[in-house]
């Protein structure tokens, strides 16, 4: 084979790795393979790439190279938790140690989420309703049996389906890692809201309620409202 023509192959192949990076990485930034995921097996990337398994196993290890994906041996290649962490990391001692910034956080919090609900029940498809109304049976049952960790667990992952509903990766990405700041670092939050008010978590699941009633019947403005009354709730139950 002439150099040339081995020139032309290699970059033929370094275009393909490249371009299945790029669909790999867009997964991996909206969401549809989350922090913890188990990525599909080569053989059937493959299939679904329209390459061969030697391009996917390129291209994994380049993920990997970068901190986005972590090979188990034995257990397969799963997504990491890096792009959820990355901008969030520097603040979270800052938030630790200074509570006052908890309120600017909250502040944003209640702008950014009220986008991600007014984007959600523009953009959520039928999956997105589905996965939105399962999370909120799901604090609904935690709630009837008095599960104060399940329904803070479950209240958080209902937020997050609403931010991967809106179809916006910075509002999912920012979501991730501003909530995920707060839940760590503000006690009050989630079960520890729950726990010191016991009417707080009957309020939390009919503002939760309302928020998804909005989202599911594509009521935009009526879902931004929702969502900000329930953050200032959260807010007016904080201490400073």
């Amino acid at each position: 084979m002439k150099a040339a023509t081995r020139t032309s192959v290699r970059d033929a192949a370094r275009g393909r790795v490249e371009g299945i990076m790029r669909q790999m990485e867009t997964a991996l930034i909206d969401g549809t393979w989350r922090a913890g995921t188990r990525l599909p097996a080569e053989r059937m990337l493959a299939e679904q790439y329209g390459v061969s398994r030697n391009t996917i196993r390129e291209t994994i290890q380049r993920l990997a190279a970068r901190g986005l994906v972590q090979s188990r041996r034995g257990a397969g290649v799963f997504v990491t938790d890096q792009l959820r962490t990355g901008i969030a990391s520097p603040w979270g001692q800052l938030v630790a140690d200074h509570p006052a910034l908890r309120e600017d956080i909250l502040e944003f919090r209640r702008v950014l989420e009220g986008a991600t609900a007014y984007f959600a029940a523009l953009r959520a498809d039928v999956e997105d309703r589905k996965r939105i109304r399962a999370l909120l049976s799901e604090l609904e049952r935690s709630h009837a049996t008095d599960d104060k960790t399940g329904e803070a667990r479950a209240d958080a992952r209902l937020h997050e389906a609403i931010a991967q509903a809106s179809h916006n990766a910075m509002f999912l990405h920012l979501h991730t890692s501003v909530i995920g700041m707060l839940r760590e670092h503000i006690t009050v939050n989630g079960t520890g809201l729950r726990e010191q008010d016991a009417n707080a978590s009957e309020q939390l699941l009919m503002q939760h309620r309302t928020v998804c009633a909005a989202i599911c019947a594509r009521q935009p403005e009526e879902a931004r409202t929702a969502m900000q009354s329930h953050i200032d709730f959260v807010r007016s139950r904080i201490e400073p």
